[in-house]
This record gives structure tokens, C-alpha cells and sequence, in this order.
């Protein structure tokens, strides 16, 4: 079996940063399962706000939480009043630190890999067709600047007996390049068959530090071959949504 590792792991410290920035010897446990507790809480009760990831920093007795969403208003509410109970909640949950949220929009969602493998769960979910879902996001994700882009859906695809991978590869995905901006989404959607992974990667270009700052080398992106889909494959496919 191949070894599969993280493409945001792998690139830590060389074009990529910690999700949690912290240190400690003694609290290390508790602190780690603090920060898991943190976003599930967050990712559990903003489920519509579109959240692919949330930073958390440590300074004493001060928690920092960055929450990037592409509905910022779901987790601000009226006059703040949502995000003040946000804000007491994580008190009880860090055990009476100081917590502090920032809440940034994400600008362009199609450029998440972590939403676009969340639109594709809820579409299966709904018992659409997985090949019509993998394919609009990966259009979605192609006109929004991505130069490319790979996704995978394993499970019983369709009810069927046996268990199956589908995958969609559209453009350059260099994974063993690590310079190359790779953004990694997984989810996994609740059908009556069991559960069904969705794996994406997109591929934004190359990043190389330059004094300090960092510079996307886009380069020029191919036009994406999709082919086309008549009208019978679209109703098969709309058929085994619905068996």
C-alpha cells in the first residue's frame, strides 16, 4: 500500500505555518486536547459559516483564536451577541483563560480545498450524483485561479455492493514539490450505504521567500480539458443519485 502524508504537514516551516502556536513542557497534553475541543466546538456550531481552518495562539494566561469564514456575519451576530457567547463558551472549555477572537473573511472560498470538500459531502449527502459534485467544484475551484486540482471520493459509491475510489485529476498537482502552494481538504459524508471520505487538493502556484515577504509565482494555467456530458449520461447519473 502507498504511504500518504499530509501535504500541509510536509510543508511546515517551508511554505506553510502551525495552525497553533504555542509552547510548553508541562501542559502539553492538556493544551492539545484544549485546541481540538476549540474547533470542534467552533466547526460543530457554525456549521453553515464555511470555516476551513482556525488558528489558536497561547500567551499565558491569554488564548488568541483566529477564525477564518466565508460568512463571518453567522459567528458575529447581531451587535456581537453571537460571538460573546462564542467567547464565554471557550472560557469554560480553556478553564477560565482570557480568550480573544478574530474573526477574517476568507476571500475567495473556491481556493479552500477544506469547503470544497465540505460542499461535495453536502451534495452526496443530498444524494446527488458524486461525479456531477466532484466536477462542479473542481470547475469552481479552476475558475477562481487554481492552477490544479485533485479529488478523490472512496466508499459505496451509489449503494453499490462493493466499496470504490472515483478520482478527478485536472491541471498540476505537484505534490513532491516544496515550494508548491498545496491547500488539503478532507470530510466525509453520512449516507445509508455508510460513509463516504472526499479528498481534495488544489494547487495555487509556488511560493518563495524573498526577504520576508512571500511571493505566488502564478503561472500561466492551461485551459482545463473537461469533457463534455450529454444529456443520457446526465440522466444515468441523476438515476444513481436517486437509487
Amino acid at each position: 500500500m502507498g504511504q500518504k502524508v499530509n501535504p500541509i504537514g510536509l510543508r511546515i516551516g517551508i511554505v506553510k505555518d502551525w495552525p497553533s502556536k504555542w509552547f510548553s513542557s508541562r501542559h502539553y497534553t492538556e493544551w492539545v486536547l484544549e485546541d481540538i475541543k476549540i474547533r470542534d466546538h467552533i466547526k460543530s456550531r457554525f456549521k453553515q459559516a464555511g470555516i476551513p481552518r482556525i488558528e489558536i495562539e497561547r500567551k499565558a494566561n491569554t488564548v488568541i483564536i483566529t477564525v477564518y469564514a466565508a460568512r463571518p456575519g453567522m459567528l458575529i451576530g447581531l451587535r456581537g451577541r453571537t460571538i460573546e457567547q462564542l467567547r464565554q463558551q471557550l472560557q469554560e472549555i480553556t478553564k477560565g483563560k482570557e480568550v480573544y477572537i478574530h474573526v477574517r473573511e476568507v476571500e475567495k472560498p473556491e481556493l479552500e480545498a477544506q469547503l470544497l470538500a465540505e460542499s461535495i459531502v453536502q451534495q452526496i449527502e443530498r444524494r446527488v450524483s458524486h461525479k456531477r459534485a466532484m466536477r462542479q467544484a473542481a470547475l469552481r475551484a479552476l475558475n477562481a485561479g487554481a492552477l490544479g486540482v485533485k479529488i478523490i471520493v472512496a466508499g459505496r459509491l451509489g449503494g453499490a455492493e462493493l466499496a470504490r475510489d472515483e478520482k478527478l485529476h485536472i491541471g498540476r498537482v505537484p505534490l513532491n514539490t516544496l515550494r508548491a502552494d498545496i491547500d488539503y481538504g478532507f470530510d466525509e459524508a453520512w449516507t445509508k450505504w455508510g460513509r463516504i471520505g472526499v479528498h481534495v487538493w488544489l494547487y495555487k502556484g509556488d511560493i518563495l521567500e524573498k526577504g520576508k515577504e512571500r511571493v505566488v509565482l502564478a503561472q500561466q494555467r492551461q485551459p482545463a480539458q473537461v469533457v463534455a456530458v450529454s444529456s443520457e449520461e446526465e440522466e444515468l447519473e441523476e438515476e444513481e443519485g436517486g437509487e
